[in-house]
């Protein structure tokens, strides 16, 4: 069909659809409420031993919990704001949410709070820290969501691919000069959203390709120079040949995973944890290992794989191009975060500082995460029909 021809038939097409609103899909919700409960849960298990015998914590066994408690109630507000806050007007707050996501990692490099070889924090008063990444997240995931739908035919030929490209690769350039695990998460999400919409994969592929030799040059270059990752990719090799030094955390993960059994030694009861350094945050997942079994980590997953499941749903039957994409890179938050973060417990991949979404502690990424759900309930609700 001629393209004048085909632009004009989807506009009439376009014009018969309506967009009804009906009710929210209930099961991302509980599903995300679930794992958010269990997440404050987890976090008290595998924190309250440390803290209480922390100084600088006030030694309150119920340091972690309490402000996890918090910051998962300012979550679930934002997560019902964003569910009511219709999605359209995103579009608008697109490049605004871009932009002050890519200024913040700016900041991050000049003022940022650095920790186990990252700097992802910047401080502020009242609040303490504050993770910029996660902004950088939603920004790339809205821009490029509202670059594509407003420009359907920008993939269509090279400088349109490469503009888009460079979008995502300035944000995780930035991210990746003092976090490289998130800077990948941005690619993964970026790319993703790129390969869904490009109709020539080739193109893509080419394009994957030649960031793919960059990132293993970036590696090896840093490696050869940079003792910390340097010892972290030995370690993923080699995890018992330094149990003390580089390959402990490794190490310490899969004992927690290997003496958890089929149904655990009890919730509580992981012995672990006085072991493994802040093992409430990215490595929690050994401990719900530990403590609940293969049984329980499984369901964990389960839980995570019904909430994906749902959310390509959402994506498939969204109502226009931006709320297909946005929900789609949703989706791709959390699913690359959960396979990045259990990879890295399992040592399938080398050591990087990935959060299990909801369950991890941090509240930057828990309230930011949670309000993204809220969004896809919110994309969930609107369904598109013919007059």
């Amino acid at each position: 069909m001629d393209s004048g021809v085909y632009q004009k038939v989807r506009r009439v097409q376009e014009k018969k659809e309506i967009i009804s609103i009906g009710s929210m899909d209930y099961t991302i919700f509980f599903v995300a409420l679930i794992l958010t409960v269990l997440g404050v849960v987890m976090v008290f298990s595998a924190s309250y031993l440390t803290a209480s015998n922390a100084q600088k914590w006030n030694n309150d066994a119920f340091y972690f919990l309490k402000k996890q408690a918090v910051f998962a109630g300012m979550g679930l507000c934002a997560m019902f704001f964003m569910a009511n806050f219709h999605y359209k007007y995103l579009r608008r707050w697109a490049f605004t949410i871009y932009a002050v996501g890519n200024i913040l990692l700016v900041l991050v490099l000049i003022i940022g709070i650095s920790s186990h070889g990252a700097t992802r924090w910047i401080p502020l008063p009242l609040i303490g820290q504050f993770q910029p990444s996660e902004v950088a997240k939603v920004g790339i995931i809205l821009f490029m969501s509202f670059v594509i739908a407003a420009k359907r035919d920008i993939l269509l030929h090279w400088p349109g691919f490469l503009a888009c490209s460079a979008l995502v690769g300035l944000t995780a350039l930035l991210v990746a000069m003092g976090n490289l695990s998130t800077a990948i998460i941005i690619c993964l999400i970026g790319f993703s959203m790129i390969f869904i919409a490009c109709p020539y994969i080739w193109r893509f592929i080419l394009a994957g390709a030649a960031g793919a030799g960059g990132m293993v040059a970036y590696l090896a270059l840093s490696s050869s120079s940079d003792n910390f990752r340097a010892g972290r990719f030995d370690a993923w090799l080699h995890p018992f040949d330094d149990p003390m030094g580089y390959g402990f955390q490794v190490v310490q993960s899969l004992y927690a995973i290997a003496s958890g059994g089929m149904f655990g030694l009890g919730l509580g009861q992981s012995r672990q944890k006085t072991f493994l350094p802040e093992a409430h945050n990215d490595i929690i997942f050994s401990i719900i290992c530990e403590e609940l079994g293969f049984v329980g980590a499984a369901i964990v997953l389960l839980l995570f794989a019904i909430l994906i499941w749902r959310g390509i749903q959402v994506s498939l039957n969204a109502p226009d191009t931006f709320s297909s994409l946005t929900a789609a890179g949703i989706v791709l938050l959390i699913a690359g975060q959960v396979i990045i973060n259990v990879a890295v417990v399992t040592n399938s991949i080398p050591n990087t500082g990935v959060p299990l979404p909801f369950i991890s502690y941090g509240g930057t990424a828990l309230i930011i995460m949670m309000a993204m759900v809220g969004v896809l309930l919110n994309i969930s609700r609107c369904v598109k029909k013919h007059e």
